[in-house]
């Protein structure tokens, strides 16, 4: 966990106070909804169908036991006693009265948690891998570099009014679990021949209307110029990004309309008038936030202890910890993921009693610490082995011991038109019905590693181009309709999906989803091939075949 020094708690107890009076200014009717909305998007309050929504901020996925109840205390006391976990490492709360949100802020920033440049045209909280610190193999920790960038940019004039939003995630694993080649900048912690710790540089990804796999622009750039590059990547996009239309705005576009090679000359020729300034890392300043992170202090313990022997006779509870605990750097110790997904239920909801429950049992197991995944999941990144058995009942009375990460349950989704003002279609309804149709967990089983990512509008919140199968609402002649795509991934082989026929209406999304999964299974060569294998290997028309036969 990083712990806030003065300055930090500073910042965003200030933070609360200047929008505690825009807010009064807004409801005396000094400030129009126009005026305000720039300053309210700039602290996390989007204006919905029904209600102002609240975006809250979990920086590189990090949260300690009591900002976890902090997020509960305001699901009950301002909200209606849930919160929503986003793709970007957030809590969106969806009922918040506007009157109520510097009270709400206030009470969250007791505990050094912030809402600020959750939206705007600005640079948004930096995201990372949920298992950075704890993952075997791992080249060091991304959150040091993530808090640097994070403070680096927080508030930065020359950044707070780009052309559109603008996100970085920090991956330091071969296996890439920050989708890095969806974002506008992609690091990848690496080292050099020498042994120097560095960062591959991607640049101009991202999904919405005009979907992109970010390209490599440098594959090495030192740690100490790191700042200095991004910032030089940023002038060129703040100096030629377009602001006369909101569909060509962000990096993507123009990375795509100069080519990667003439961005890469702009980008080098502003870096290395930066290079060499105040910009230039010192290895005191890694240092001081490396030293304001703590980590646990782990005992020795045994890699298969007994508690662990004796419940493996428990098939309930085998299937869980063979489906949502992962290896550990120490061996004695494992990393729990928490499905958010239970059965019929909106993906990556949790209510304030689970939340406060979440946080007892991480104070319990798992030194006090909890992570947010972009997959809408939790995670418990420190739990001994021996207490796996207690974990597990303790979660599955919460009724979060759904045995589905990674499984075809494991939906991704967005709000969706239920929520959303943007959205054209919901997205929690198909969702649910999704799980119900596959809630058999031998069925899950047989199906194998099958991701499901489901959005209401072209938008793309729920990053439904890199799905294994997609799913994008739309709106044609005042009905929903949905397209869908396969072959799509957010990992380290990150591509889109390839649309398989015409769209289908609200009610044939689940046995459209049915009729691909039958197709996989009597096409696939072994049990052991994944659905993304058996697509690779033959594409995309067998399984249009399958859904279009009848229809």
């Amino acid at each position: 966990m990083y712990a806030y020094d003065e300055i930090d708690r500073t910042l965003v107890n200030e933070r609360v106070s200047e929008f505690r009076d825009q807010v009064k200014r807004r409801l005396s009717g000094e400030l129009t909804e126009d005026e305000f909305k720039i300053l309210r998007l700039q602290n996390g309050v989007y204006l919905q169908l029904h209600a102002y929504m609240f975006r809250v901020a979990i920086p590189y996925g990090t949260l300690a036991s009591n900002q976890l109840r902090a997020l509960a205390h305001v699901a009950r006391k301002y909200d209606r006693g849930y919160g929503h976990f986003t793709t970007r490492q957030n809590i969106q709360f969806n009922w918040i009265k506007l009157a109520e949100l510097p009270d709400a802020l206030a009470d969250l920033a007791e505990v050094g948690i912030h809402a600020m440049q959750t939206s705007g045209n600005n640079m948004r909280n930096v995201t990372s891998d949920q298992w950075a610190g704890v993952a075997p193999g791992e080249i060091e920790d991304p959150r040091i570099w993530s808090e640097l960038i994070r403070q680096h940019t927080t508030l930065h004039p020359e950044f707070s009014f780009l052309p559109r939003k603008f996100k970085i995630a920090i991956t330091a694993s071969d296996h890439d679990r920050a989708a890095i080649k969806i974002h506008d900048i992609g690091l990848r912690l690496i080292k050099n021949e020498k042994g120097e710790t560095g960062f591959e540089v991607l640049v101009g990804g991202g999904l919405g209307r005009t979907p992109f796999i970010a390209k490599t622009i440098k594959h090495f750039v030192h740690g100490r110029d790191i700042l200095s590059y991004i910032e030089a990547i940023l002038r060129v996009y703040n100096q030629y990004g377009r602001r006369d239309n909101i569909y060509k705005a962000r990096i993507k576009i123009l990375v795509h309309e100069l080519g990667i090679e003439k961005f890469s000359r702009e980008v080098e020729e502003e870096w290395q008038h930066i290079r060499n300034s105040s910009l230039q890392i010192d290895d005191e300043v890694i240092e001081d936030i490396r030293s304001r992170f703590t980590y646990p202090a782990y005992e020795k313990l045994p890699h298969n202890p007994d508690e662990l022997r004796q419940a493996a006779a428990d098939p309930d509870f085998e299937a869980w910890r063979k489906n949502s605990v992962a290896p550990h750097k120490n061996p004695g110790y494992s990393i729990v993921t928490i499905s958010l997904k239970p059965i019929g239920a909106p993906p990556g909801d949790a209510t304030a009693e689970q939340m406060d429950a979440l946080a007892d049992l991480a104070d319990k197991y798992s030194f006090g610490e909890i992570r947010v995944g972009h997959e809408q999941n939790l995670a418990l990144p420190h739990v001994a082995k021996r207490d796996l058995p207690g974990l597990w009942k303790a979660l599955d009375k919460l009724g979060l011991a759904t045995p589905n990460v990674n499984l075809i349950t494991d939906i991704i989704a967005c709000p969706g038109l239920d929520y959303c003002s943007l959205a054209n279609a919901r997205s929690i309804p198909i969702a649910q019905e999704l799980t119900r149709r596959f809630a058999n967990h031998e069925l899950a089983n047989l199906i194998g590693r099958l991701h499901i990512n489901i959005s209401g509008c072209i938008n793309a919140c729920g990053h439904h181009h890199v799905g294994h199968i997609g799913i994008l609402g739309v709106e044609k002649n005042g009905e929903e309709v949905y397209q869908i795509t396969i072959g799509g991934r957010a990992d380290e082989s990150a591509a889109l999906g390839n649309l398989i026929g015409p769209g289908v209406k609200f009610d044939e999304v689940a046995d459209v989803v049915e009729d691909i999964v039958e197709a996989y299974l009597a096409l696939r060569e072994r049990p052991e091939e994944l659905f993304m294998d058996t697509v690779k290997r033959l594409g995309v028309e067998p399984f249009k075949e399958r859904v279009y036969a009848t229809r």
